[in-house]
């Protein structure tokens, strides 16, 4: 889509054509978008859209594998943060990059092109240097202060100064408002506005519908990596921003026959963490109960909390008889409960072990005879559930990091159909997987609820929620905004409960029943 002409004159930062892969995932296919002098520029877009890969090109942390940066109508040569420094480009990630043991000065001078190198600190220049920035920002402690003395709001102002401190004409915020107070957020914004007023842009990442639509002058919204649009932020409705995230040729998606029956196999009850609020909501027998929400949601602090790894505040979880929370996974799955975590690698899989390795670990006590596991049973109990998978290996005695991600993927699926939970909390297992590999994955979610399972899937794709979920429960900032069943959900309506713009999304949580 082409840019109106009227934003096409003079602007600071022009990307052209830019493209990124990450082995199989494309990441951005040919995204071009423009910042105009002083301009507050919102880039949105749902999981996967782009937004911050984008960001980091711009920034130099990433490499582009095509297409080309133009500052000031000049191609620019960004190939690390130091160049984007050189040309007035800064960035504020959403976990502070700020060194917590060091001064606010020292944080603020560090590699800093502008500060004149020396063997000795000098305190008495460095804090000449940077409380000029540090009072632009409004940081009135002195410049001496250690950062972990700090609260996450004066953590922001400072990584806010030492941008300006580095010459920035263009600063990128990644959900700079994640962890802020609304008072925070409040000033924030009017730093943000004063920025502009002096003619510094400042691209604005986030999911938040209501803080773009007050603080953006425009909006550029990304879908599945790609460029869809260009709005002034004074003209688009909140529901023209969610169509143009997720597609009007994506909004209904045919779900499968439903296996839900009235037994309740798992009841969560007002359950508070460090990220959640008041979660509660069922899951019966034969039931597939979709977690719908943007990053932050706290989707996958939903399952740790369930099986025991993240401590809770309050709250209650029935099931196996018992009403508390699991203390830990071994009791989670004792109770009949499993958790296919979102990192396989990192969190699931032993990847030097072997497939056959991996299926069974989780019922070594059952294979055990005298201490030592019998090969005969692994061999025997792996077999039949790693050819359900349609696993494709060279032997079962293949390391599984030599599979495909689709088949390590199966893998770990077997290895939870082995222990046989009566709830399976699955977190993104589809991501990063072929189509076929995808298909079979909805195969087993369609067997297990066909055999009376209750499984909770979590997945950042609403077309797979969609097309495999009973009910949809949506989360924003770590409470349910909403339940929807699959007759009456719409990726429209799950994207403006994600992202709290609809009228019935007033963070409330909702028992479903």
């Amino acid at each position: 889509m082409q840019l109106p002409e009227e934003w096409r004159v003079n602007p600071l930062l022009r990307v052209e054509g830019v493209s990124k892969r990450y082995g199989g995932v494309c990441a951005l296919d040919g995204v071009s978008m423009e910042v105009a002098p002083g301009d507050v520029h919102a880039l949105i877009g749902g999981n996967g859209a782009g937004k911050s890969t984008l960001s980091k090109v711009i920034a130099g942390v990433v490499r582009p594998d095509a297409g080309r940066i133009l500052l000031d109508g000049k191609p620019a040569t960004i190939r690390s943060p130091l160049d984007a420094q050189r040309h007035g480009i800064g960035i504020i990630f959403q976990e502070l990059d700020l060194f917590t043991s060091l001064t606010v000065a020292e944080n603020v001078a560090i590699r800093n092109v502008h500060v004149e190198k020396s063997w000795l600190v000098n305190s008495a220049a460095l804090d000449g240097f940077c409380r000029p920035f540090l009072d632009q920002v409004g940081f009135h402690l002195p410049s001496s202060t250690r950062v972990e003395e700090l609260s996450i709001g004066q953590m922001q102002l400072v990584a806010i100064a030492r941008a300006l401190s580095m010459g920035a004409r263009l600063i990128l915020m990644d959900e700079p408002t994640s962890s802020l107070s609304e008072d925070d957020v409040d000033r924030l914004f009017g730093l943000i506005r004063s920025l502009g007023r002096n003619g510094v842009s400042v691209v604005y990442v986030s999911h938040r519908m209501q803080e773009i639509l007050r603080i953006a002058d425009r909006i550029t919204v990304l879908r599945d990596g790609r460029y869809v649009g260009t709005r002034s932020a004074a003209d688009v409705t909140p529901e023209a921003i969610i169509a143009m995230m997720v597609g009007a040729e994506l909004a209904q998606t045919v779900h499968a026959a439903s296996h839900r029956t009235d037994r309740v196999l798992l009841t969560v009850r007002n359950l508070s963490s460090a990220k959640l609020k008041g979660i509660s909501f069922d899951v019966r027998a034969g039931e597939v109960l979709g977690i719908a929400g943007l990053v932050g949601a706290g989707r996958s602090e939903l399952g740790a909390a369930l099986f025991g790894l993240d401590p809770t505040a309050a709250g209650t979880v029935s099931i196996g008889g018992r009403d508390n929370v699991p203390p830990s996974p071994r009791e989670a799955i004792a109770r009949g409960l499993g958790l296919v975590p979102e990192d396989r690698k990192l969190q699931g899989l032993m990847m030097q072990m072997s497939v056959k390795e991996n299926s069974t670990l989780s019922i070594l006590p059952e294979l055990a005879v005298a201490g030592l596991v019998d090969g005969r049973q692994e061999v025997s109990r792996s077999a039949g559930v790693l050819q359900r998978m349609a696993l494709k290996a060279a032997s079962y005695d293949a390391v599984v990091s030599s599979l495909s991600g689709g088949n390590q993927q199966k893998v770990l699926l077997s290895r939870w159909l082995l222990v046989d939970p009566d709830v399976l909390f699955l977190d993104e297992p589809t991501r990063g997987i072929d189509v076929s590999a995808k298909e079979d994955v909805y195969g087993v979610i369609e067997e297990l609820a066909r055999s009376g399972k209750g499984v909770i899937l979590v997945s950042s794709e609403l077309p797979e929620l969609l097309r495999c979920s009973d009910r949809i429960m949506v989360l924003h900032e770590g409470r349910v905004t909403g339940m929807l069943e699959s007759s009456e959900a719409t990726q429209e309506k799950i994207m403006a409960l994600a992202t709290c713009s609809a009228e019935h999304a007033n963070g409330e949580p909702q028992i479903a029943e």
